[in-house]
Order: structure tokens, then sequence, then C-alpha cells
């Protein structure tokens, strides 16, 4: 069983990853709306993994955003900035991919995309580690 979740943790961390190569590529054709997609995915796998490394979890991107700020940022183990990246990402995705008229431009999203490879290196690092709260 810890295998198996180990392999779980490391299988989303490689997720996160190669969901962060996609978002650069999808900048990299000025396709906005699909990059914030990717960036927000790619921060949601690993927050998914650091949640999972914790043994917490939830079925709704709402939960999972919950957990991290209540048990990651309200701590003091993750900062407050990285945490606002999260959010604004999550935010920003619900909104391109579900409202009408929504259009991402570089001036918005290029900042997330340059931001969020250290929220994905920071959240690595706790989710590599043994559990990162107490129980």
């Amino acid at each position: 069983m810890r295998e198996e979740r180990e392999a779980l943790i490391r299988y989303r961390l490689e997720r996160a990853a190669e969901t962060m190569a996609e978002a650069r590529l999808l900048a990299r054709g000025n396709h906005w709306n699909g990059c914030v997609n990717r960036l927000y995915y790619a921060c949601f796998y690993g927050v998914t993994a650091l949640l999972l490394r914790n043994n917490l979890g939830s079925s709704k991107h709402s939960g999972v955003r919950g957990q991290f700020n209540l048990q990651f940022v309200k701590t003091g183990l993750v900062s407050p900035d990285l945490a606002e990246l999260y959010n604004n990402l999550y935010q920003s995705r619900n909104r391109g991919d579900y409202e009408d008229l929504v259009r991402m431009d570089e001036a918005t999203v290029r900042p997330w995309l340059e931001e969020a490879p250290r929220f994905l290196a920071e959240i690595g690092k706790l989710a590599a580690t043994p559990a990162s709260i107490d129980k």
C-alpha cells in the first residue's frame, strides 16, 4: 500500500511537470485561455501530491484548494504569495473554461507562467518529504 501511494505521489509530480510544459507550448502560440488551464492543472497536480503525502484529499477541486489553504497556507508551510497564485489560477481557469466571452491575455498570464515553476518547486519539496503536517 505504501509503495502504491509513493508511486502515485511521484506520478502526480511528474504530471505537474508535464502539464507545465504544455502551458509553455500554449503560451508560445498565444493560446492564453488554454495556458491558464494547463497552469492551473500543473499546480493542482502538485497540490494533490502534497495532500496525498499528508493523508489528505478531496474529490472536488474546491476541496483540494480548501485543504491546501487550511493545512499549508494558514499554518505557514506555504507562503501566502504562492497560495495567491494557485487561488488566482483556480478562479481564472474556472472563468476561462466555463464563462462565455472570457479571453485571457498575455499581460495577465505571463506573470503566472513565470511564477508557476516556483510554486511547483516549493510544493514538490514539501510533497517529497515525510508528512509536512501533524495530524
